[in-house]
């Protein structure tokens, strides 16, 4: 246990318990219009022992205490599917919350930092929540709005503590706002699909075949996202665990792949906003606010919905059959979120120096709204 005058850092969730751990932002951000609690029961499992994460990954965190009541938290991580990949000594750390006071973001990041370069890692980086491909990146801009499922959300100041304590921005990633209702297909995109004509076809996801096309997703992921910044495959375990969470929330349409002479090549997922179906459920699914969120996702719908997951394989990057697909996808999702009613569509995360990608939503007529980043800091003594 760290220690400076009054305020203490000790360990926790060692011994299964994270009641306090997770009931800490609910506190903080109390006064917060914009916080919306996350389900108890979803943030358990997020850092169950039994998270596929931990196939390949180690993690420890702490509480902050001041007084003998919390006042932060933080978790740092070791990812060796990450540092395989990239040949690099990386430590990351994430589920950052406190209060806002540069002594206890000193403590906490300080403990973090000297568990990392315990186990090997020369830099920490975050936050990660509890790798890049969940919640990750820091809220700097876009403060006004809530946020969307599986994003972050954070008071201003957090960038600006981060700062304090000897981290610098990496990497930039901005969150895009389509307006469903004024969508209005661009001739620029009718051109480019009807130029690719029979050779591209989409169609949603076979639920009859489901575990085949969750793996063709986590194929054409893993292949398009390669060369990204960042990257981490995502493992069949990993991939198994998010069919399974969605299997009962979207329906097929929500999920459309585009194929290429017969082979998928593109494909793109929708998540109903989950965070507005549970705003006013204060984490909780019992009695009855598992009844309210069935009812809120499959007969009302969420008026907002969130592109989570997108790939186009890299033999299609900067070709005109792949701006197509790309194109197609789009078009095929827009019956369904307005069938649906929904009435705005966010496609995060983007990184804020794909171009490529930027200028094709930017045609769609999305615009950015929110900016995330990404922080780092050299911990070698």
């Amino acid at each position: 246990m760290q220690s400076d005058g009054n305020l203490k850092v000790a360990p926790t969730g060692e011994n299964g318990d994270w009641r306090e751990f997770l009931a800490l932002p609910q506190r903080l951000y109390r006064n917060d219009p914009n916080w919306i609690t996350p389900l108890n029961l979803e943030r358990q499992q997020h850092l169950s022992a039994k998270k596929p994460f931990f196939e390949h990954g180690r993690m420890r965190a702490w509480l902050a205490f001041r007084d003998g009541v919390p006042v932060g938290r933080i978790s740092a991580q070791i990812d060796t599917l990450y540092n395989q990949t990239h040949n690099e000594h990386m430590g990351f750390f994430g589920l950052l919350e406190a209060e806002q006071n540069t002594e206890v973001f000193q403590a906490l990041l300080t403990t973090a930092e000297n568990w990392l370069r315990e186990q090997g890692a020369e830099c920490a980086r975050g936050p990660f929540n509890l790798s890049i491909n969940e919640e990750c990146g820091l809220l700097v801009d876009g403060f006004e709005r809530p946020p969307m499922f599986m994003m972050n959300h954070n008071p201003p100041y957090y960038a600006d503590e981060l700062e304090h304590c000897g981290y610098s921005g990496v990497k930039n990633m901005v969150a895009y706002m389509l307006d469903t209702f004024g969508f209005q297909t661009p001739k620029v995109m009718e051109g480019a699909v009807r130029k690719a004509g029979k050779n591209l076809q989409v169609r949603s996801l076979n639920r009859a075949k489901y575990s085949e096309d969750m793996e063709i997703l986590r194929d054409i992921f893993n292949d398009a996202w390669t060369d990204n910044w960042g990257y981490i495959p995502f493992t069949k375990a990993e991939f198994h665990e998010i069919g399974n969470n969605l299997k009962f929330l979207l329906p097929d349409d929500y999920i459309q792949i585009a194929e290429i002479d017969g082979e998928a090549a593109a494909m793109i997922v929708i998540l109903p906003d989950i965070n507005e179906a549970i705003a006013d459920l204060n984490g909780r699914l019992l009695p009855f606010g598992w009844l309210k969120l069935l009812w809120r996702l499959k007969v009302r719908h969420p008026s907002r919905a969130r592109v989570a997951l997108m790939g186009l394989r890299k033999q299609y990057h900067r070709t005109n059959l792949g701006t197509a697909a790309v194109y197609s996808l789009f078009e095929a999702i827009r019956e369904p979120i307005l069938s649906r009613k929904v009435a705005e569509l966010e496609l995060s995360w983007i990184l804020e120096d794909n171009r490529r990608l930027r200028r094709i939503l930017e045609t769609l007529g999305a615009e950015v709204y929110k900016l995330y980043r990404i922080y780092e800091k050299v911990i070698t003594k």
